[in-house]
């Protein structure tokens, strides 16, 4: 027989179940939580090199400069077939998207930082010289299951809970000259098991999610003046079909792009920011982006996109080398190739790595 007590139990289990069970539906699918008490993660070492120059970040804070000198364009005009509200608008080619507005880096850098801080995240890295902010390792919370003990006792005890995936965001500004371009790319984590007794885990990268970058530029759209109606209207708008491929020009490995030089420098850019390499400068005039690169090491497997480009964990790793990739414009089109350090053409097996990356991203 059950006695009070017992229906009691069972009356206030029934009312969790169906607060889960609205919470769960009503619940955001972006709710991130910094991660900076968690461990520590393998970083690759081309990225490692560059708490050594104090013009990045210095470890444990934050990087403020006086001035902001970001990528001036010289070169006029502005694409076509964008989605714009006031003066911010979308522009969007295959999966990449970034922003075009017209205010300068000065007025916009403050906004976009507190954006990223109220969305959950700590800033590790500004440069504004680069015009570059990163944000530190977060976890999107949203994608723990809703169950019944989480609804209970989650509140109390939500450090017991983990997705095993961890994210961050790097915010690229380039001054134009009617105003700023923002590109969001994201990097991403995951925690998977290194035995095969299932004892030990250890980080390995995993791929960008376009639609991620999608959501935190509408949301930052949003903060920038536009609505919430008006920014879902705008991502959700089609983009104009565009090609690429890779070609073989006189010995050397190349990526064309049916796009003129505008939009091929930028979708370059923001290709480069997502798979991880090292911008250490650029010059768009030039048409050139100078980097660093970690070749793969032949004795790992390659965990995806990432795995490309770096050897993440605790083996032994390749110095990384520096590489500068030229964008050549001509009417409609582009041409995306890789120099060697002294800004010779280079036709290595790494050239031929980096061109295929950089094609991958662009479709």
């Amino acid at each position: 027989m059950m006695t009070l007590n017992t229906i009691s139990r069972f009356a206030l289990l029934a009312v969790v179940v169906s607060l889960a069970a609205c919470s769960s539906l009503e619940s955001d699918k972006i709710d991130y939580k910094s991660a900076g008490k968690a461990p520590t993660l393998e970083v690759p070492p081309d990225l490692t090199q560059l708490s050594r120059d104090n013009r990045y970040a210095i470890p444990g804070g934050a990087v403020s400069a006086n001035t902001y000198q970001a990528g001036l364009s010289n070169a006029p005009g502005m694409p076509t077939a964008v989605s714009s509200v006031g003066d911010v608008r979308m522009e969007r080619a295959g999966s990449q998207r970034w922003l075009v507005i017209n205010r300068t880096p000065e007025q916009l850098w403050d906004p976009v930082k507190d954006f990223w801080q109220e969305s959950g995240f700590l800033i590790t890295t500004e440069q504004r010289n680069l015009g570059i902010m990163e944000t530190d390792w977060a976890e999107n919370r949203a994608k723990l299951p809703q169950d019944v003990i989480r609804s209970t006792i989650g509140k109390f005890m939500d450090s017991l809970y983990s997705t095993g995936e961890l994210d961050r965001f790097r915010t690229r500004m380039e001054r134009t000259p009617n105003g700023t371009e923002i590109f969001v790319s994201h990097r991403g984590m995951q925690e998977v098991y290194s035995t095969a007794r299932q004892d030990a885990t250890m980080w390995q990268p995993r791929p960008s999610d376009p639609e991620l970058e999608a959501e935190f530029l509408r949301r930052l759209m949003v903060k920038l003046g536009v609505s919430q109606e008006q920014s879902k209207a705008i991502v959700a708008a089609g983009a104009p079909i565009q090609t690429s491929k890779i070609a073989d020009v006189n010995g050397q490995p190349v990526v064309q792009i049916s796009e003129g030089f505008e939009r091929a420098w930028r979708r370059v850019g923001l290709a480069l920011d997502r798979t991880g390499f090292t911008v250490e400068d650029r010059d768009r005039t030039a048409g050139t982006y100078f980097v660093r690169y970690v070749p793969p090491n032949p004795n790992k497997s390659e965990p995806g996109l990432f795995g490309k480009l770096f050897t993440f964990g605790s083996g032994k790793t390749e110095a990384p080398l520096k590489f500068r990739i030229l964008v050549k414009g001509s009417g409609n089109s582009s041409t995306v190739s890789v120099l060697d350090g002294s800004g010779a053409p280079d036709s290595s097996a790494n050239a031929k790595r980096i061109v295929q990356v950089i094609a991958d991203d662009l479709k």
